[in-house]
């Protein structure tokens, strides 16, 4: 994957460090002689791509499944369900309801592209500047600002879709049925389509914060005519 470093700094002025994910890293000149807003478009092109790269990484086949720093595990709240069902031999049944939720969330993913390209193009100049100006994580802070409440009620529908089309929705039905039955008389209801949601979500933003990292991180590579006009 190509990377670009948009560590900027405005014209005859040194910015603070930036970073993000707590890798911190000085920033440098652009080229001298641009305004603010060529820098700025500088920038969005720069996120257009690190934000397209993170949805294409996690809406893959296993995107989520297999990387241990976003799947979706059982939820907390069942973890009782997942002891009981396991002592019972079940645990294939558990093992496989966890696998597609997280397919769920693979399939979910690609609706992030257009709300990051929208909040992207609805960047002002001041939003740049104070991304850069900013904390460690200001840009991924930014984008999840921006677009989490959309996001959430974007991807709802097509989570309880999916999970009912792979297979979740009648996999959760089928553990919580069979807990209810062994567990005694204690019984359990939980939002299954809200927990995939948000984890679908979280596990998002977290790649796009990896994007940002690589964005910053790494000088070589200028893939557009504005990346080399604006960066070298």
């Amino acid at each position: 994957m190509k990377k670009i470093i948009v560590m900027l700094l405005l014209p005859m002025v040194f910015l603070s460090c930036i970073s993000v994910s707590g890798l911190q890293i000085p920033t440098t000149r652009t080229k001298p002689g641009l305004d603010e807003r060529t820098i700025i478009a500088g920038l969005k092109e720069a996120l257009n791509i690190g934000t397209k790269n993170a949805v294409k990484y996690v809406s893959r086949t296993d995107g989520y499944f297999k990387n241990v720093r976003i799947k979706i595990p059982m939820p907390k709240e069942l973890s009782d369900v997942d002891k009981v069902l396991r002592r019972f031999g079940l645990g294939k049944k558990v093992d496989e309801f966890v696998e597609t939720m997280n397919r769920g969330a693979e399939k979910a993913a690609p609706e992030a592209v257009d709300i990051f390209v929208d909040a992207i193009s609805q960047m002002t100049v001041s939003d740049g500047i104070g991304i850069l100006r900013g904390a460690d994580n200001a840009a991924t802070r930014y984008f999840e600002n921006k677009t989490r409440s959309r996001l959430y009620n974007v991807f709802l529908p097509i989570v309880k879709k999916v999970l009912d089309k792979v297979g979740v929705t009648s996999l959760y039905k089928f553990i919580v049925e069979a807990y209810n039955k062994f567990s005694g008389g204690k019984r359990i209801s939980f939002d299954i389509d809200a927990y995939v949601t948000n984890k679908a979500l979280d596990g998002l933003f977290i790649m796009v914060g990896d994007e940002e990292k690589k964005i910053r991180k790494d000088p070589a590579a200028r893939v557009t005519d504005l990346l080399r006009k604006v960066f070298g």
